[in-house]
């Protein structure tokens, strides 16, 4: 699988931002997560709420629950770091050493990436919206069909009971 599929698998929204964990940064910088969350630690001016924030017990507990993380013994007693796409390029100059930089590269491309879906999405939603508010009509007609198509495919798949020759 491809390094930017891998990173763009990872990245999760929480609190409205799009975030890689530390325990998955660490993985990917292969490094031991205990680094990450000790070069944060010397460096927590560089790193503003819109950068990186702590997650909360019920955020973990979440997380757990969708299967994010496998299970509260794997972040060993810590609750993780969440990372903004910005947090990420600060982490990299944080520990700057090349598979850092190597990586970080392939993040910031998988942010992008994500952004220029998600506008894609976002300006598709609106077209639709435009044209079903100019032909109110004929959108109207097409879900009509739409549905009946739907209760007809119903009515078919339905087992048939009662007397048969």
């Amino acid at each position: 699988m491809p390094k930017s599929q891998i990173i763009t698998q990872k990245i999760i929204e929480i609190r409205g931002h799009k975030v890689l964990l530390d325990f998955d940064l660490a993985e990917l910088y292969a490094t031991e997560t205990r680094i990450v969350k000790q070069a944060v630690r010397r460096n927590l001016n560089r790193f503003p709420l819109d950068f990186m924030f702590e997650l909360t017990e019920e955020e973990v507990n979440d997380l757990v629950s969708q299967s994010v993380i496998p299970s509260k013994r794997k972040l060993g007693g810590a609750t993780p770091f969440a990372f903004t796409e910005q947090g990420v390029a600060m982490l990299s100059s944080v520990l700057n050493n090349e598979k850092a930089i190597e990586i970080n590269i392939a993040i910031m491309r998988s942010f992008v990436s994500l952004r220029k879906f998600a506008l894609t999405y976002e300006e598709l939603t609106k077209r639709v919206t435009e044209i079903e508010q100019q032909f109110p009509d004929i959108y109207k007609a097409l879900n009509h069909l739409m549905d009946s198509n739907q209760q007809h495919q119903i009515q078919q798949e339905r087992i048939k009971i009662g007397y048969t020759k």
